[in-house]
C-alpha cells in the first residue's frame, strides 16, 4: 500500500499545509485571551459558569477547541473544571487569597533590586506610560480597564529583572489577584493606590532597589488589607453579550 493511500486525507492536508495548525493555534490563543481578559477585567465573575456549547457558538469554534482553551485556563487556576458540572470561573477561598499575596510578596519584592540595576531609560518611559494609562482609566471610571492595566504593570515590572520564569509566575499571580479582588475587594477599589505605581517607578529609575523592594512590600500588604470577605453567589452569565465584540 502506498504511503499516500495509507495516510488519512486530513493528515495529508496538514503535511501539505503545515501553516494550518499554526493558524488554528493562533485562533485558540485569541479565544483564550478573550476569556482570560473577561475574567481579569471582572466581566466574568468568580463562580460564573462557562458552558462549552455557548462558548463554541460565540467564538465559532468546535467544542474540542473550547475544551483546550478551558484546560489552559484551568492550568493557570483562572477556571475550575468539575466532573459532570463543567467549567466555571475560579472562586478563590480565603486561604488561597492569603497564599497568593504571600507568594506575590516573596517574589515581586525579591525582583525589585535586580530590576533597578537592569532597567533602561526606555523601559522607565514605558512604565510611566502604563502608569498614566491606568490613572486615566481610574479617572474615567473605567474600572475593568484599570484592573487589567494594574495587573499588566506588575507583570511588566517583574519582567525587568530578566528572569522570565519568575516574571511569568508573577503574571499568573496577578491574574489570580484579579479574581481575589472580584470576590473580596471593596466596590470601586482597585487595591492599588493611584500614586503607588508612580512611586515604584521613581525608586526603580533612581536605582533604589532596596527601597523599591520595601515599598513593594507595603504596597502589596495594603492591597491585601483592603480585602473583605464577601462570597458571591453562583451565576450563569450571558456569554453572547460578554463576548459580543470579540466574536464580531
Amino acid at each position: 500500500m502506498s504511503r499516500s493511500s495509507a495516510v488519512p486525507e486530513s493528515s495529508r492536508e496538514q503535511e501539505q499545509n503545515p501553516s494550518s495548525r499554526s493558524r488554528k493555534k493562533k485562533g485558540l490563543d485569541a479565544v483564550y485571551r478573550s476569556v482570560a481578559d473577561a475574567i481579569i477585567e471582572h466581566r466574568l465573575k468568580p463562580g460564573a459558569r462557562l458552558r462549552e456549547d455557548a462558548l463554541a457558538e460565540v467564538f465559532g469554534i468546535s467544542r474540542t477547541g473550547v475544551r483546550k482553551v478551558l484546560q489552559r485556563l484551568a492550568m493557570e487556576q483562572l477556571v475550575t473544571l468539575t466532573p459532570r458540572r463543567g467549567a466555571s470561573v475560579t472562586r478563590p477561598s480565603v486561604d488561597e487569597a492569603k497564599d497568593v499575596f504571600e507568594a506575590r510578596q516573596m517574589v515581586e519584592c525579591a525582583l525589585m533590586e535586580t530590576a533597578a540595576r537592569r532597567v533602561t531609560a526606555a523601559e522607565i518611559r514605558e512604565l510611566r506610560e502604563m502608569d498614566r494609562q491606568e490613572r486615566e482609566a481610574l479617572r474615567s471610571g473605567e474600572q475593568r480597564m484599570a484592573i487589567k492595566l494594574s495587573a499588566a504593570f506588575h507583570s511588566r515590572l517583574a519582567s525587568l529583572s530578566g528572569n522570565t520564569t519568575l516574571a511569568d509566575f508573577v503574571g499568573q499571580l496577578c491574574s489570580r489577584s484579579s479574581l481575589i479582588l472580584a470576590v473580596y475587594g471593596n466596590s470601586g477599589h482597585l487595591g492599588c493606590e493611584s500614586h503607588d505605581h508612580g512611586k515604584l517607578i521613581d525608586l526603580i529609575a533612581e536605582g533604589e532597589g532596596r527601597k523599591a523592594s520595601d515599598f513593594m512590600e507595603r504596597h502589596l500588604k495594603s492591597i491585601e488589607a483592603s480585602l473583605s470577605i464577601d462570597e458571591d453567589s453562583e451565576e450563569t452569565p450571558d456569554l453572547k453579550d460578554i463576548f459580543r465584540t470579540a466574536a464580531d
